[in-house]
């Protein structure tokens, strides 16, 4: 069985130490038959089990495609401030932009109970449908709870401040009208990335409707799965949207708006009313006067807008 298994797969593509194959349990038995051993499908899935200690799985996304040589200290640094603001009671928000999804007849995977066939387009281009949604998610993590802005253009820092405001204002203000200030976590990339000028310059205007400073911990370059909100929230919004044609924005609004959990997670969702411009740059006077105060460590990822801007 061995020699069979080594044949096909000199190893596994990735891992030439590996044993690795992707043929079938009935592949391999109609190949033992050529060379005059008989064996059934069943008994080729046991040996190669037994046997050769093989088991079916998939490949696991667990490599990073870099390192960030400041990666130990920044989430030690999360730690901390995420410590720091739970024990006084004040928000810890976790931010990102979900996967665009497009409005359309477009096929979803999953399964859903009906007295029909649901039909539909057997190719999935854009120009088939009638644009595409931004779910932009601020997750509250000690209060397990959730806004989803959804948003039509592009996905700019703008959008991301913007969803940070509807969040405290729908779902934050009841909750921490006491809290002097509010932790954001967030990728290094992408909208709400530690280099893009006009997050910043929008998050100092919502430091100033809040009243409140704004601390921002961007996570280390390379390590955007670690974001609570993609294990906490995303993933749990990837389920209610299964089997669906998203046809119209409000058919995903209803859709994400029924997520939950055992845990209890909530999900308030909001159809913004205004559509976002690609190309809009921070204004030359911020970047020329930035009135953000960054840390003495890791100045590049963790900053506190103030609220007097």
């Amino acid at each position: 069985m061995r020699q069979v298994v080594e044949v096909h797969t000199a190893g596994s593509p990735v891992e030439p130490d590996r044993l690795w194959t992707n043929r079938t349990a009935r592949e391999l038995a109609i190949e033992l038959a050529e060379s005059g051993v008989e064996m059934s499908p069943n008994t080729v899935a046991r040996l190669l089990r037994e046997e050769l200690g093989l088991s079916h799985r998939q490949a696991v996304k667990t490599k990073c495609l870099g390192e960030s040589p400041d990666r130990n200290a920044q989430f030690e640094r999360i730690a901390g401030l995420k410590a720091e603001y739970l024990a006084k009671g004040w928000p810890v928000l976790s931010i990102d932009t979900k996967k665009k999804e497009l409005l359309g007849d477009f096929f979803r995977p999953g399964r859903a109970w009906t007295d029909g066939q649901v039909k539909a387009l057997d190719h999935d281009f854009p120009s088939a449908g009638s644009g595409k949604v931004i779910p932009y998610g601020v997750y509250d993590l000690a209060a397990n709870e959730a806004l989803v802005l959804l948003a039509q253009g592009a996905d700019t820092g703008e959008l991301a401040a913007d969803a940070v405001r509807r969040w405290w204002i729908r779902l934050g203000k009841k909750r921490y009208w006491h809290a002097s200030g509010v932790l954001v976590l967030a990728d290094s990339g992408g909208s709400n990335g530690n280099r893009v000028g006009l997050f910043r310059e929008r998050l100092c205007g919502v430091a100033g409707l809040l009243n409140r400073d704004i601390r921002v911990a961007h996570l280390p370059p390379y390590c955007s799965k670690y974001n609570p909100i993609d294990h906490r929230l995303f993933c749990h919004l990837s389920r209610s949207l299964r089997a669906v044609l998203i046809r119209s924005v409000e058919t995903i609004r209803a859709a994400l708006a029924r997520t939950t959990t055992a845990a209890g997670l909530r999900v308030v969702v909001e159809v913004a009313r205004r559509k976002y411009q690609a190309g809009v740059k921070a204004s030359n006077d911020f970047l020329r006067n930035e009135p953000i105060i960054r840390d003495a460590l890791l100045p590049s990822l963790n900053y506190t807008a103030h609220a007097v801007w």
